[in-house]
């Protein structure tokens, strides 16, 4: 199996991003259930890319660590950055006019879940499912 990059600059890439992630779940073993919530902590985290950063990357590589297998997904943009990560990860705050639920949500649909974010330098967020 192999590492997935998709370049997201349009809807389109969001979508395509979302389809790479279910069908690399898919064959790294992950039940369908987990596919699902995989592909929609992808599709969120590359539509807050086109959102706030107009552009970006997101990586998709199939983890094996001790006997166990996983994903990991890295979104990364060079946008402006998020201000407050703290509030950013809070149900219903946004400061884009979305509902708010995107980042929160990811999170909770993956196993381990990280961000790091500089004014004006942009933001990558990783986040990695197990079986």
């Amino acid at each position: 199996m192999k590492k997935k990059i998709v370049s997201v600059e349009t809807q389109s890439d969001v979508a395509l991003a979302a389809f790479e992630a279910k069908g690399l779940s898919k064959q790294i073993g992950f039940s369908l259930p987990n596919q699902l919530m995989i592909s929609t902590a992808v599709s969120e985290l590359a539509q807050n890319i086109i959102n706030y950063a107009e552009e970006g990357t997101v990586y998709l590589t199939p983890l094996m660590c001790n006997n166990k297998k996983g994903i990991e997904i890295i979104a990364r943009d060079n946008g402006p950055g998020i201000m407050d990560i703290k509030k950013a990860m809070n149900d219903y705050y946004s400061t884009g006019g979305t509902m708010g639920v995107g980042l929160p949500g990811a999170k909770r649909l993956m196993d381990e879940f990280e961000i790091k974010s500089s004014i004006n330098e942009g933001t990558e967020v990783r986040a990695q499912k197990w079986i």
